[in-house]
């Protein structure tokens, strides 16, 4: 498994940095760390539960934590439109959340640097910034068995396929198509 350090490092390799604060443009963060500076109305309550009041303001509040929980998110820095400025008052770039290392069962998996580079690559290609008709994964210099060899692994790291997926997936099912 790839140090979280080393994949971080290996995206500013890629992808580079912004010119103007130096912060990476992705980077792969853990979900239950980060918070962000947020207006909004928030009810305050005693450590008792009695309630005390409903006050509007800029409050340090968790960004994923209450949607995604103890997993790996890969965030693009982007800068806030102006539309959503009164929300992030204190900032003008955010990280913005593109992909979350998870399984289809929602169950985490960790962080790899080739997952993240083909959802970077996949970003820019639906921009128009360059396209994926001539995607070329680092393994294709090899042959074709060890490219199938490659894209085996990445989607077994990706799918986990249930009986019915799989008995479908062999030919041996069948679907049969709702009536109306």
């Amino acid at each position: 498994m790839e140090l979280l350090e080393d994949i971080n490092a290996r995206l500013v390799d890629l992808f580079g940095v912004d010119t103007i604060t130096g912060r990476p443009m992705w980077r792969i963060v853990w979900s239950e760390d980060q918070l962000e500076k947020r207006l909004g109305t928030y009810d305050d309550y005693t450590r008792e539960g009695i309630y005390l009041r409903t006050v509007t303001e800029v409050r340090e509040v968790p960004k994923y934590r209450q949607w995604i929980r103890n997993k790996h998110v890969l965030e693009r820095l982007v800068i806030i439109p102006d539309i959503n400025a009164e929300e992030l008052p204190t900032q003008k770039l955010s990280y913005e959340p593109m992909y979350v290392f998870e399984n289809f069962k929602g169950e985490a998996l960790p962080p790899r640097t080739d997952v993240a580079k083909i959802i970077i690559d996949s970003v820019y290609a639906a921009q128009g910034k360059k396209s994926l008709a001539t995607y070329v994964d680092d393994y294709s210099q090899y042959t074709p068995e060890a490219q199938n060899k490659r894209i085996n692994e990445l989607v077994e790291y990706l799918w986990d396929p249930s009986d019915i997926s799989e008995a479908l997936h062999q030919g041996e099912g069948i679907i049969v198509p709702g009536g109306k």
